[in-house]
């Protein structure tokens, strides 16, 4: 390995496969690329904290760049409460409980996703339009392309703890960039971040360009 070049792991969102971060532009001669697939949970109750800290034995390079969308912007927060990182990027994310809407926290409270058992992508895509609005059903179509993790215990243990993640304070060294369009992180309860205009909850893919200049811009 060149020692001169900064490790950034990347986690994806819920159920998501690290393609969604394929188009990305970020220069090779300065990076080193590591890109990390969900794990299964041990069990439905497994804590948040134990998983993450699985996840976090994944990381092998010293003072890496963390970089989530989505759940996976929650799961590199609690990854590097057991690293020592350089930075933890954000991407259509939230950064503490309290940037949850409260449509998700109804949700949460009256348990109404479990009226959509995650035994398949389609009940996954029937909870992302309950919970989150009115979601663009082509841009549902086009981020269930890069859905791959279809186990019914992964889905269920991921969307409780989006639902019921406990974070209350807002970790240091985080750079969060939300679309000003995200649906389903409404940027209006989120402090702290760099708005892309036009972005939508999968910004990711088709705002790729603007978000590599971001990252490239907090790394430097």
């Amino acid at each position: 390995m060149d020692h001169k070049k900064t490790p950034i792991y990347f986690v994806p969102g819920l159920a998501a496969s690290p393609k969604i971060f394929e188009y990305l532009q970020l220069p090779k001669d300065k990076f080193e690329f590591h890109y990390l697939e969900w794990l299964l949970p041990l069990s439905d109750t497994e804590k948040i904290e134990d998983y993450a800290k699985r996840m976090a034995h994944l990381v092998t390079e010293k003072d890496p760049v963390l970089i989530g969308v989505s759940f996976g912007g929650i799961m590199v927060q609690e990854m590097s409460k057991h690293l020592k990182v350089k930075k933890i990027i954000l991407i259509s994310s939230v950064k503490n409980k309290n940037e949850l809407p409260k449509r998700l926290k109804v949700i949460q409270k009256t348990w109404a996703y479990k009226l959509f058992p995650s035994k398949s992508i389609d009940n996954l895509e029937d909870l992302t339009m309950y919970a989150f609005g009115d979601f663009a059903k082509k841009r549902v179509k086009l981020y269930k392309e890069y859905l791959s993790v279809r186990d019914e215990k992964y889905l269920n243990w991921a969307i409780y703890n989006v639902l019921h993640w406990q974070q209350e304070e807002t970790l240091n060294n985080i750079v969060h960039i939300q679309g000003v369009d995200d649906h389903v992180f409404p940027i209006k309860h989120i402090k702290n971040c760099i708005p892309i205009e036009k972005g939508t909850h999968i910004m990711i893919l088709n705002k790729a360009k603007t978000i590599s200049k971001l990252i490239l811009q907090s790394l430097n």
